[in-house]
């Protein structure tokens, strides 16, 4: 994946970014009830699926927000063009493993290859993410529960990857709703970066 170096000297946040990246648990994460009301009707009259629908929007609107396609490279701040989407792929035995998806196309041309890639990592399981892997956004679905918090595993030495996360949704006064998680580098993303995610993520249902 193509990117750019970020200038450290012009850089506005490189006092956050030197303060969070000395701890050793840099991360900031939130969970919020986005509000998805119309998409489960939407995928039923066209037949597409939910979770590739959903994953469609969610990576779209993870890669508006540039300060999410940033990451940490040997101590360099760099920002990609595009960010894939890694997501996990339940097994019959209760395993998973890792299918990359890379959601530019629109919805109605992306559906079709990414529903042969889900179905090919059932049965070739892997969990390698490749050698670019630090450009990937890290996806997760609990689909059998809606959820108020969610804890992350992540590496130490910390990663800069950011991740997402839903679970099941449900409806309330009208609307439906679905619990995501984001989890950022603090160093990298502020509540503000994390607050146009959700908007985008919101106005892009809203608009299908």
């Amino acid at each position: 994946m193509q990117y750019r170096e970020i200038n450290m000297e012009t850089y506005p946040r490189r006092e956050h970014f030197a303060y969070f990246s000395k701890m050793e648990n840099p991360y900031v994460g939130v969970t919020v009830n986005a509000d998805i009301s119309g998409l489960r009707e939407y995928c039923k009259a066209h037949d597409y699926p939910f979770f590739l629908t959903l994953l469609h929007e969610v990576s779209a609107a993870a890669n508006a927000v540039p300060e999410l396609r940033r990451r940490i490279l040997d101590g360099q701040i760099i920002e990609f063009d595009h960010c894939d989407t890694s997501h996990t792929v339940m097994h019959d035995d209760g395993t998973y493993s890792y299918c990359r998806l890379d959601c530019r196309a629109p919805l109605a041309d992306y559906l079709p290859d990414a529903k042969a890639s889900h179905e090919y990592a059932k049965t070739h399981a892997t969990l390698d993410d490749g050698e670019d892997g630090i450009s990937l956004l890290f996806i997760s679905c609990l689909p059998w529960m809606s959820y108020t918090s969610f804890v992350q595993p992540t590496p130490r030495p910390a990663d800069s990857n950011v991740r997402i996360t839903w679970g099941k949704a449900f409806d309330q006064d009208g609307k439906t709703y679905l619990p995501v998680t984001l989890l950022a580098h603090h160093g990298l993303v502020d509540g503000i970066h994390m607050a146009k995610f959700y908007e985008e993520l919101e106005r892009r249902i809203a608009a299908l």
